[in-house]
């Protein structure tokens, strides 16, 4: 019996570098996603936090979980830059991360770059129109 189109949780096993964003999502390892995204050790993860213009600490559960594996967090956060949710940076720093807010766009200029690098580096990314 045929089955119909299956949904799947968005999630690239991989690490990869970004190669645009804007329109409301991602492209990566010749695929594309619609929305924000993680990009950790254990992969590229669809994301979606419960308010993007406000995020909080529960938003990054994912990261924190990864917390061993990460040296850098970038967070971009949108067209502009916002501070980090109230929370984050302690929770961070008591995990041995150092978190960095900034647009999405240097956000992923910056993952990049790091990425190039070898560096322990993970991101958080709100997709942008």
């Amino acid at each position: 019996m045929a089955e119909g189109i299956v949904i799947r949780k968005a999630h690239f096993p991989g690490r990869a570098p970004l190669d645009a964003y804007g329109n409301g999502g991602f492209r990566f390892a010749d695929m594309s996603h619609r929305g924000s995204i993680l990009c950790l050790p254990s992969g590229i993860h669809g994301w979606e936090p419960a308010d993007p213009d406000a995020l909080t600490l529960e938003d990054f559960a994912r990261v924190l979980e990864q917390a061993g594996d990460i040296e850098i967090l970038l967070v971009g956060t949108g067209s502009d830059l916002k501070p980090l949710p109230p929370g984050l940076g302690q929770a961070c720093r008591a995990a041995g991360i150092s978190a960095d807010p900034m647009s999405t766009g240097a956000a992923v200029r910056t993952y990049n770059v790091l990425l190039a690098e070898d560096r322990a580096v993970a991101a958080a990314l709100v997709a942008v129109e």
